[in-house]
């Protein structure tokens, strides 16, 4: 980054600091940026409230003003290169281990072995495995 870059950021940083001091000591009546001048003088109430609606046209036109410059110096400055992260860029890769991708076709079940049921429940697949022992698992163990 630049250094008249970063001297303009930290410009525009202040300006917006100052901008925010200064809105917030207005007094919140209906007036604002739509009134027009008075006769009296700056050191009277109404001078000051002319003062800082002066102020912050000056602070926003600055503030504005900064934020082209700083727009336009970030877009030519970084012309041609790319800053893109594309570590999270999504790839086809195969799995690993055998295992079926979660995309390819549904395995079918075995000749022999009956389809188990569709249900909600999510208890009910481990229900249905523990039905379907097998005749060595139904035995009892002799000792």
């Amino acid at each position: 980054m630049s250094s008249l870059f970063t001297f303009l950021l930290v410009v525009q940083a202040l300006v917006a600091a100052a901008m925010i001091g200064v809105i917030l000591m207005q007094k919140s009546e209906g007036g604002g940026l739509g009134v027009g001048g008075s006769p009296a003088g700056l050191l009277s109430a109404r001078g000051a409230a002319d003062f800082m609606t002066r102020a912050t046209t000056v602070l926003a036109t600055l503030f504005v003003g900064l934020s082209i410059v700083l727009a336009a110096m970030a877009s030519v400055g970084s012309a041609g290169t790319t800053a893109l992260d594309t570590s999270l860029s999504k790839t086809a890769q195969q799995p690993s281990g055998g295992a079926a991708p979660l995309t390819g076709p549904a395995q079918q079940p075995a000749q022999g072995a009956p389809a188990a049921p569709v249900s909600d429940d999510p208890l009910a697949a481990a229900a249905a495995a523990a039905n379907q022992n097998t005749p060595a698992e139904q035995a009892p163990a002799k000792k």
